[in-house]
């Protein structure tokens, strides 16, 4: 309860600030203040695969923000479009590399540079992403808003659906605490939200049905996104990626779901084109 009370103390600090931040400011505002965050998350990824000299921390952070200040000069074009599906490709990779949870977990340079690439490969996509709902158009920030909540509620939902009903683990090689239930209660929770979105959008039933699709698409990505980080924690043998936020780690834990969800989101909100 003690360490519930902490995270929900937290979050109420927290939540607004994101929520102020997606929606009063403009999209170059928006992406300066995600990349800086994502730019920290970085260090906290770098730590966690092992780069200990100052020196292949920078290394590996100046590469992804140079990266994307590139895709910020390229928005709009196929450039930006690449970097997204980028994002759809890996997050498949990275659940096979779920499955085979062992790979990887030597202290070996070799892991190091595999590890660095993923760590590329799941924040610049994102951030990509995110950058790319918010300047969509006058709607966007509210999409941004949209998956932000999806998340949420996708969250809250399994946390309590585990502690009540979990028996089966989802995951036991690599999160001992997810479990099947809290899967469940993530999809519930977020078909309802889907759904009330929706139906408050009054865009017709196969806008609905689109929404609801990809909105499930969207936390199952999550959920690999949240293990895949739980596998790196694992190999490097610490609880949290930092303890920068009380209650609920790192900047890395607390985006590591969203990282895969944003990108998931965006292409598929462009291919449905609602």
């Amino acid at each position: 309860m003690s360490e519930l009370r902490t995270r929900i103390q937290t979050a109420a600090i927290l939540a607004p600030l994101a929520i102020a931040a997606v929606l009063l400011l403009d999209t170059p505002g928006f992406a300066l203040v995600l990349a800086a965050l994502f730019a920290f998350g970085m260090t906290e990824w770098a730590r966690l695969i092992g780069l200990n000299s100052l020196a292949s921390r920078a290394l590996l952070v100046g590469i992804n923000v140079a990266v994307m200040a590139i895709l910020w000069e390229e928005r709009g074009t196929l450039v930006m479009l690449g970097a997204l599906l980028v994002g759809i490709v890996w997050w498949p990779l990275a659940a096979l590399w779920l499955r085979y949870y062992r790979f990887g977990e030597a202290l070996k340079r070799r892991y190091a540079g595999l590890k660095a690439l993923a760590g590329s490969l799941i924040v610049i996509p994102a951030w990509a992403a995110a950058v790319t709902l918010h300047r969509e158009d006058s709607a966007g920030p509210w999409w941004v808003l949209y998956v932000l909540m999806l998340i949420w509620v996708a969250d809250i939902c399994a946390y309590f659906a585990g502690r009540r009903y979990g028996r089966t683990k989802l995951a036991p090689n690599i999160s001992p605490g997810k479990t099947r239930a809290g899967l469940y209660g993530a999809l519930i929770g977020c078909g309802v939200f889907s759904l009330i979105v929706a139906i408050a959008l009054d865009h017709g039933w196969q806008a609905c049905l689109g929404l609801l699709f990809l909105s499930f698409v969207t936390v199952l990505f999550s959920v690999v996104g949240d293990l895949f980080e739980s596998l790196i924690k694992r190999h490097a043998n610490h609880k949290d990626s930092g303890r920068l936020l009380p209650g609920h780690g790192g900047i890395f834990d607390r985006f590591d779901s969203l990282f895969a969800a944003l990108p998931v989101f965006a292409v598929g909100k462009l291919a449905l084109a609602f």
